[in-house]
């Protein structure tokens, strides 16, 4: 990412935190770029919302919320309702980059991540949202075996500088709000990863091959 040139960055997440644990320190080094972060869930959820704003400012991005759901059950949600709920949230512009979650998800297993994944390639690949590249998200936990960190052959891994590491600590365990000890202090990567996608046809060749190779 090129420091001197000004780009327009959509985050879509499904979660309020998530923005920060993947890709925080990436928005705080480029403070430059005009970032907007689409949350999908927990707009009524009082205290997890005030916390995504007050994130924000710290993270000088503009953002929004929806509310799908997001009880403990995780039951499935239809595929056109994340679709039209990205859609409503998401400025009807032409991004420059799109970041996301992974089809894998970051740790095993959360739906609503894989299930935002889906959503954002299908908009992409349809021409329904544009920008000129999508990058996911690149972390893994071994299936449990450890706390998630960034895949260091994806292929963009950053490690972040101890200053900009301790403002996105900072922003877990203070703006946040999570305890010492809790799983999203302890995971909170020092490097962030991406996978990066130059156009839509690359990502569903992408996609195909995986499923060959699973």
């Amino acid at each position: 990412m090129n420091s001197k040139i000004r780009k327009s960055i959509a985050v879509i997440v499904a979660h309020p935190d998530d923005e920060t644990l993947w890709a925080g320190g990436t928005i705080l080094e480029y403070p430059m770029n005009d970032w907007f972060v689409v949350c999908l869930c927990r707009a009524s959820d009082k205290e997890r919302s005030e916390r995504f704003y007050k994130a924000l400012a710290i993270l000088k991005a503009k953002g929004i919320m929806g509310d799908l759901d997001d009880g403990p059950d995780q039951h499935p949600l239809a595929e056109k309702e994340m679709e039209d709920e990205i859609l409503r949230l998401l400025p009807d512009t032409h991004f420059d980059l799109i970041l996301t979650h992974d089809s894998a998800g970051e740790y095993t297993k959360h739906l609503r991540h894989e299930e935002v994944n889906k959503a954002v390639i299908t908009l992409w690949h349809t021409e329904k949202i544009k920008a000129n590249e999508l990058w996911t998200f690149a972390y893994e936990d071994g299936n449990k075996a450890y706390f998630p960190k960034a895949i260091a052959y994806a292929n963009r891994f950053d490690p972040l500088s101890e200053e900009t590491w301790e403002k996105k600590y900072k922003l877990i365990t203070q703006t946040y709000g999570f305890k010492i000890d809790s799983w999203e202090e302890k995971t909170t990567p020092k490097a962030e990863a991406f996978w990066q996608y130059k156009n839509s046809h690359h990502l569903m060749k992408s996609i195909d091959e995986k499923k060959m190779n699973e």
